[in-house]
């Protein structure tokens, strides 16, 4: 059976038969490309953050004149790939076994990673084999909301993938002013999938916003399998042409909401330390 050796410890090579038709037979040049050995038609490696996999690819020329092909990876996202010799000049009716190599660096969060190690002929022909990498490790999902701002009649803010396994959060949002609650949407799945280590930049619409209020945005984010994250803003609306005595009420009345929120917070954090 053939094996994927990583820096200190064998790691086996499986092929993958949902890829056999990825694989062309023989190109109308007289060449292949394929994994050495035992017929695989695709690669397939796996290992732990910072270790080192190898494989060969066998390049195949049946012709009756030399063959040169350039070797090259696709795909990995983030794990580099190097050959021992990218650029190969076969002789006629030989074959050319080049290995490479696969770097897993020793902060790359666990998954698969789906690529291909394409050869190309002098001619413009090329072989392309499907090579599968997947990365061993801990799975673990956070996600934090960060920069919450009101802007206009927009909420911005910002999703981040703390964790190592893909997100697909749900949001909630909302608002509470002087006088009480001004905006409350119930949680809904948001139509984006955060990769491990991704920051995405997003925006709620708020066009029926308050025209004279103090308000505190408050956004929840959920994923399964994630612990719940807040992230809070404070804004106040006051509109053209108002009177310095009103911004001035409005200024007292949010300070004194926020006053009985916090009391409100402490005693709810007494009653729970005492249960």
């Amino acid at each position: 059976m053939p094996y994927a050796r990583a820096a200190r410890s064998p790691l086996l090579l499986a092929s993958l038969p949902l890829l056999v038709a990825a694989v062309p037979a023989v190109t109308p040049g007289g060449w292949s490309a394929a994994p050495l050995g035992g017929g695989r038609p695709s690669f397939y490696a796996e290992g732990a953050p910072g270790a080192v996999l190898q494989d060969t690819v066998a390049v195949t020329n049946r012709g009756t004149r030399p063959l040169a092909v350039r070797l090259r990876g696709t795909g990995l996202a983030g794990l580099p790939l190097a050959f021992a010799q990218p650029a190969v000049r076969i002789p006629a009716r030989t074959r050319a076994e080049v290995p490479f190599t696969v770097t897993l660096p020793s902060d790359a969060p666990p998954g698969a990673r789906s690529g291909a190690i394409v050869v190309r002929a002098s001619t413009g022909r090329r072989f392309t084999v499907p090579l599968l990498v997947r990365v061993g490790g801990p799975r673990l999902s956070a996600l934090t909301v960060e920069h919450v701002a009101v802007r206009g009649d927009r909420i911005t803010y910002e999703l981040v993938n703390r964790g190592t396994t893909d997100l697909v959060p749900r949001l909630a949002v909302r608002a509470d002013g002087v006088l009480g609650t001004v905006l409350d949407r119930a949680p809904r799945t948001l139509s984006v999938r955060l990769a491990p280590g991704r920051r995405l930049r997003l925006d709620e619409p708020w066009p029926d916003r308050p025209a004279l209020d103090a308000v505190t945005v408050r956004l929840t984010v959920t994923a399964p399998g994630a612990a719940r994250a807040t992230g809070d803003a404070e804004a106040r609306f006051v509109p053209w042409g108002a009177s310095g005595a009103v911004a001035g009420a409005l200024s007292a009345g949010a300070g004194a909401l926020a006053v009985v929120r916090r009391r409100r917070r402490e005693a709810d954090a007494r009653g729970a330390g005492t249960t």
